[in-house]
């Protein structure tokens, strides 16, 4: 299910993902097949994961990254969820292969370049 909201997606992101709703930050991003592709990759996740302990682990993994990284976004883009959904964006037949608990390949492979 989509949801279009300016007011809940969060400033600097056109979406979000918390199971089973997608929000996005405008109507005009229904059409965007990558960043659909994208947070229906953080669904999947969400889905093996149950809603909680997958955002626990964000957290957490967001937090370590940022003691790491020293940098929001840096940390934030070598989430290893952000990095399987980033990595795997463009696949667009990617949730049709992809496998079970595939995010925890990302968890300590090389750091994520940065796009800016």
């Amino acid at each position: 299910m989509i949801i279009i909201s300016k007011y809940l997606v969060p400033k600097g992101y056109l979406g979000f993902a918390c199971y089973p709703c997608v929000f996005l930050k405008s109507k005009e991003l229904r059409t965007d097949s990558i960043l659909l592709n994208h947070e229906n990759i953080h669904l999947r996740q969400q889905k093996e994961m149950l809603l909680i302990p997958f955002y626990l682990i964000y957290s957490v993994e967001f937090l370590i990254r940022f003691i790491q990284y020293e940098n929001w976004h840096i940390a934030y883009r070598n989430i290893s969820f952000e990095r399987e959904a980033y990595t795997n964006e463009t696949h667009l037949d990617y949730l049709n292969q992809r496998k079970s608990w595939s995010f925890l390949k990302y968890l300590r492979s090389n750091e994520f370049p940065s796009r800016t």
